[in-house]
Parts: C-alpha cells; structure tokens; sequence
C-alpha cells in the first residue's frame, strides 16, 4: 500500500494517555499505554478513503451518528457522485449539510453555502467551465480533512473554506480576502440531479440571521401508503451583521427582498470585508420546525468558538475510535481508523435536542426515551455493521431497534431501507429482523421484545415485494416475480430469525412455521447445475439459465448473479453442504467460483466490483463467502482468501475500496476480518474465525471489560494460523462466541507461513 500525500490529512499532535476517564460509558484504554507517548487515534484516520472510484464517501465533517454531514459538493451527477463528492474533481459548487455516506443511490446535499466575492451568481456553473458560475476551482493539496474538520483553498475566490460539526449544526469559518464584495450564498434549489424540489422559502430575519426550509421529493418512493416528501428547516447565523442582502427567485436577483418561497429560491448577503477577515456562520437542522432548527443551534453551538467546536468533534471521534485499539504498521493503522470512522457514520441520528421527528407518517412525533434516528441501509448493514454495534455501541443498537419500531407504528412495517422519514423499500429482504433478533439474544433488550416480534411478524406475513408469492409456494416464482431467487433467499434467512424469536418466546407453533419458510432455499437449488436459479410456478427452471448473467431489469437476482448468490444461507450452512453433494464438492465450487473469470457481462449492475473470479468484494452478497471454507473443513483456504481480500481490495487512498461503502458495512467487514473473526450468521452469536492482520488489538467493552487479541509471528507471509488459545486454554474451534468476547478476556493465534490442514 501507498500511503496518500500527507498534506491531504489533518494530523493531530501527540497526546500523553496516563489518565483514566470515562466516556459515553467506555473506560478509555489505558492500562498498556500508561504514561507512553501515543498518537491520537484520529490521526490515523483518512476522510478521503472512499472518495475516488466508487466509495461514494464523502470527506467533510461530522460526528458519529450525527444528523448533520456538512461536506463539500463537486458534482450532482452520476452514480459516482451518490455523496455528493468524487476526488477526480477539481471544482466545489459549495458545502451542504446533509450527505449519504456510501450509498449506491444519491438523495439529500440539502442547505448548500457557498462563499465568493464579486457579483452573485445566482447558478453554481459547470465542472468544464467554472467560471459559468459560483463554482470554485481548487487542488488537493490545499484541502484537508480528519474527523469533524474540513478544509480547503477556494482558488477563484481567495478564500479559505472551513467546516466542522455538532450533532445537529453545521459551522463554517470562511476567511475572506479584502473585498468590498463578499458574498455567502444560500442555495436552496441545490440538490442532485432529479431530486424534485416542491417548495423553498427564505426569511431573512434580521442582520444576522437567516431561516427557511427546503422541502423535496428524490429517491424514497410515494407508494399507496405516504408520499416521499423530505423537510429539512434551517437556522443560519452569522458572526457578523452583513451589509446588504436579497433574494433570488429563477436567476432574477431581488436586492432587499427578506422573504420568498417557491421552488427555485436562494437567498444571498454581502460584506465589506479586510484581508484575512473570518466571517462565521452557524446552520442548524430540523425536520420539525425553523422554531426547531433555532432550539439546536441554541442547545449546540449557543458560543462562536470555531475552535472549540472542532476539538470537541475530534475528542468525541478520540473516544469512538477507541472502542478498539490496534498495534501494527501506519498504513494498515490507516485504513483500519478510516474504517472505524465510516463505520460509525451511520445511522444517522433523526430528532431534535427536545426529542420531536418527523416521522414515516409525515406527522411530527416525540421520541420518548430513545434517540431516533434514520439511514438504515438493512440490506447491507445487517451483515456486519449491526454485529459490529453490538461490541462498540450496544446501547445506541436499543436506540436503533426502538426507532425501527417507531417506523413500524407510523408506517406499518418495519425499515427496509429508510431515508428521512420516508421508505425508500430499496433493495429486498425484512433485514431489520436479525438486527433485532441478533440483539435479543446478545441481552440488549432495552425495547418492547413483544412489540419487536409482532413487528418482525407482521413484515413476514404482508403480500407485497413477493412474499404473498413466498407464502404460496414456499419460494417466489421467477415467471410471477423479479429478482425471485435473491428475495428467496434473503426471506429464508429472516424468516430463520424469526423462528430463533419465536421459539425463545415461547410461540412453538409460529416457530414450527417459520422454520419451514426458512427452508425455502432448497426450493431454488438445481442439483444439475449446482446452482440457485429461478423456478416457474410450476416447477420448471427458467431456461436459458447463466450463473455469470445479471441485469437491473428482468433477472432471478439483484445486483448479483448465481455464482454471488448460490452461497446465501447463512442459516443452514450444513443443509447447503448437503445440497451441493457433501464438504469435498462445496469446498471444490468455493475453489471455482474464486478461480473463474473475473468478467462482468454486458449490462450488469455497476455494483458488481471488487472481483476476485466471480467472488464480488466490492458487493454484500459476498461478503461472508471467504468464511465459508471454515464449513467444509478447509480454514486455511478461508486465511489464504481473507488475506488477500484485505491486503488487495483495501488500502489508503481515495480508491481504497473495491465498491460503495455503504454505510458501513464495507468499512465493518475490514474491521472483523481484519481482528480475525466475521459474523457469517449474523444473528447467531457467533465469529467464523479468519486471520487476524495486527499483533495485537483490545477491543474495549462498554461493560468496562476489555477483550485482548493477539497474533505471535503473524506478518505479510505468516498469515496461516497454526493455534488458538482463549484465556490461557487451548481452543480448538474454527469460531468464536459473542458471550465470551463481551465477557472479556485474551485470545491468542500462533501463527505461521505454512498452512495447518485438517487430516
């Protein structure tokens, strides 16, 4: 790995850890670093891992979890441009708050400010002529970035742009250049292409403040239920009373004007300003009310200290990175902190400092008890984010599961892929189960389990999205439903879940019920052919079939094909070794599918990167397939592929990873795999063992325990493990217990060049 130019990151200074505290719960790791020099773990991280390719990260500030991401924005086309940001660029239209960190669709980039001198422009210009606009050109090596703090040379303007974050307030600190003319511009009309942007409105207040509300309609879907309507009210502050003001209503500049709405609205002010003159401005959020985004701002940022604000987000994002320390080289330090740092993104918290949110049913509601929040992208985070919660944050997963059940109160069913108080229902599966169920049976258990069933329930049970199909035939038909084998097989795993549920509670008959609609798997596995494929509803495959073939449009799998898909059960992973004719046969089409061409067919999704054969690292499918070695008696070859997997598709430049982010869960698959275990089943309570990369990681407990790992030997070659002891014993099994982990202890892998092969 090469590691980026320096200049591009914000290093902290050293600092001395001697003292023990408390924070959000955890004992701050001390013990082994008493009175030793360390750098800050924040150091380490790289806010522009991601931003190149199609990470789809953004680099600007935030804080963990936070309803703001204040980040700057290049480009609103594109699926490269889904976060608003791509490193290829070389122009910033401006800096809005609200960003998705990730994702394989774009949405929010609501509240763009934007500074200049000069005359307004009124529209942000072009990538191939800046100049058309407000656009600002700038270089990489005057922009920087770490947790909660962003910086950049705006060249056209001679302006110096910083941004850093609260929870719920966006603060920026530009620095002008003498000018008789200097503007900050209010887009609120800015958004992505195709977002539909149904009404803006503007108030400037008084010579100091400015509020509004920006109200639009992008990726979630209107459906019979709720219309996909998202709110986003502001509050901004400036430090300085500006001069003279307007507004701007379809490119016609209104000087003085202090109220407008409509749909194309943007409000501009002007300075005097002397050379190196700093101008601050304070925006906050809500989805509530303007009354709302005035109580955050008020609650969060009440001082003008840019500063100050700036240290706290860098020590709230010290103590998050700390739940797991790691010994090893700077670059791999790089992307393991980078990764902790996407990971705790998201969610993304969703109510004011009083508690009150709009909620899935577009009706303003009070969280009682919890914080709710939002940006739950279940079909890629059940695998390894919310298992990674469960170790780091195990009070915020009650959080998570009781906003999950809020959603289901307003709207009926529980998230699929929520965005903002609106369900997008992207992509497939009722994934906010095992999130659920895996919590359960881990004892985080701070919600209504009786509601959570009736909800993981009534989700299995509704007709839409194929499974009135599902409850028919006990698979989904191809010729009757699209994407029929992925939703299949993502039904039988949650349908596994609910079973685990239902038998724990007691409800013997729905668990005999649900274990049988787990098994539907079976169902879409041809024996000829060794592979999942889509059946009629008579029985017949559906012909013509290619393992390699996959497609957005008509296809029996999403953003997959067969060769992606034929591994998803994580549930029965011994009924799948059976299937395909015993651990000899399993292990050989394990070898094939990561041996195969790695080619793409014409018109697949764009999401199928990362490709070693046809394994896709760059895509969830695949992601607990390197593990699965472990089942057929064959570990080594699961050290051999997870090595290469982390040493080849992950490293610390803006295209440091083989696909979207998706928040998190790409970043949360680096972390497990790279301490050495993965949660395959993730809602068993169980760590398929891999191979751990560092010499040492502790992972520090909520609980105030600490869990040691250590890897003797292991380097670039001795990647093989030759033992495992647990506290001290031998321990001869190929996974891990989630309750021994949390119960604290030591493990330690002996590890080798040569593999250890079983007789």
């Amino acid at each position: 790995m090469r590691p980026m130019n320096k200049a591009k990151i914000i290093k902290p200074v050293t600092v001395i850890l001697a003292v023990l505290v408390v924070a959000c719960g955890r004992k701050e790791p001390v013990e082994e670093h008493a009175a030793l020099e360390q750098a800050l773990l924040t150091s380490y991280v790289n806010p522009f891992i991601g931003t190149g390719a199609h990470g789809h990260t953004f680099p600007g500030a935030a804080v963990p979890f936070s309803m703001v991401q204040l980040s700057p924005d290049t480009g609103i086309e594109g699926w490269d441009w889904c976060s608003g940001y791509h490193y290829s660029d070389s122009s910033i239209m401006g800096f809005s708050h609200t960003h998705l960190s990730g994702t394989g669709r774009g949405d929010l980039l609501d509240i763009l400010l934007m500074p200049s001198t000069g005359a307004i422009q009124t529209e942000p210009g072009t990538k191939k002529d800046p100049d058309s606009g407000y656009r600002s050109r700038f270089t990489h090596e005057n922009e920087s970035a770490s947790p909660g703090y962003y910086s950049v040379h705006l060249e056209d303007y001679n302006i110096e742009a910083e941004l850093t974050a609260s929870k719920r307030v966006g603060f920026h600190k530009y620095t002008f250049p003498q000018s008789e003319n200097a503007n900050i511009l209010i887009d609120l009309f800015h958004g992505r292409k195709g977002d539909s942007v149904i009404t803006t409105q503007v108030n400037i207040v008084n010579d100091t403040l400015i509020t509004g509300l920006r109200k639009s309609k992008g990726w979630g879907e209107p459906g019979e239920k709720y219309w996909a309507e998202q709110e986003v009210y502001f509050a901004a502050a400036f430090s300085k009373p500006f001069q003279d003001w307007g507004t701007v209503q379809s490119e016609q500049i209104i000087e003085r004007s202090t109220t407008r709405d409509g749909d194309k609205i943007k409000a501009f002010v002007r300075f005097n300003t002397t050379e190196k003159e700093v101008i601050l401005v304070k925006v906050a959020i809500s989805a509530v009310s303007i009354e709302g985004a005035i109580n955050n701002l008020n609650a969060e940022i009440p001082h003008w200290n840019f500063d100050r604000v700036k240290q706290e987000a860098e020590e709230l994002w010290e103590r998050h990175l700390k739940a797991i320390v790691v010994e090893g080289g700077p670059e791999q330090k790089e992307v393991f902190y980078t990764a902790m740092y996407h990971a705790q993104l998201a969610p993304y918290l969703y109510a004011d400092v009083d508690g009150r949110y709009r909620g899935s049913d577009k009706e303003v509601q009070q969280a009682g008890g919890f914080d709710n929040y939002t940006v739950f992208s279940l079909w890629d985070t059940f695998r390894a984010s919310h298992p990674l919660f469960t170790l780091i944050e195990p009070e915020r997963v009650n959080d998570f599961i009781n906003a999950m059940l809020a959603h289901y109160e307003e709207y009926g069913l529980l998230p699929v892929w929520s965005l903002h108080a609106s369900e997008t229902n992207c992509m497939i599966g009722y994934h906010s189960v095992p999130v659920i169920v895996d919590a359960y049976f881990k004892g985080i258990r701070d919600f209504e389990v009786e509601k959570a069933y009736e909800a993981m329930k009534t989700s299995a049970m509704q007709d839409d999205f194929g499974v009135k199909y599902l409850k028919e035939y006990n698979y989904i038909p191809a010729d009757l439903d699209n994407k029929s084998v992925s939703k299949t097989l993502e039904y039988a795993f949650d349908d596994w879940c609910i079973a685990q549920m239902a038998q724990a509670l007691g409800k013997t008959e729905e668990y005999e019920y649900f274990l049988e609609r787990s098994k539907s798997y079976v169902n879409v596995f041809d024996p000829a052919t060794g592979f999942m494929r889509g059946k009629a509803a008579n029985g017949e495959w559906q012909p013509g079939f290619d393992p390699k073939f996959a497609s957005y449009g008509k296809s029996d799998f999403i953003e997959g094909n067969s060769w992606q898909y034929s591994w998803f059960v994580p549930h029965d992973i011994p009924g799948l070794i059976k299937l395909m004719g015993g651990k000899k046969a399993f292990t050989q089409k394990l070898d094939d599918l990561f041996n195969e061409v790695d080619e793409v067919v014409e018109g697949a999704p764009v999401d199928i990167t990362g490709l070693i054969g046809q394994y896709a690292h760059g895509n969830e499918p695949s992601h607990h397939v390197a593990y699965l070695y472990n089942y057929g008696g064959q570990a080594w070859k699961t050290q051999e592929r997870v090595h290469q997997i982390i040493t080849e598709l992950y490293n610390n430049t803006p295209g440091g990873l083989s696909g979207n982010e998706d928040c998190g869960q790409m970043s949360a698959w680096y972390i497990f795999s790279a301490l050495g275990f993965y949660p395959v089943n993730p809602a068993s309570g169980n760590y398929s063992v891999g191979t751990p990369m560092f010499p040492k990681a502790t992972i520090y407990l909520e609980n105030g325990k600490s869990f040691e790992i250590i890897a003797e030997n292991v380097s670039d070659t001795n990647i093989y493990v030759q033992s495992i002891q647990l506290n001290g014993k031998e321990y001869d099994k190929d996974y891990l217990l989630h309750k021994d982990i949390v119960a604290g202890g030591r493990l330690v892998f002996t590890m080798g060049k040569e593999p250890v092969k079983a007789d």
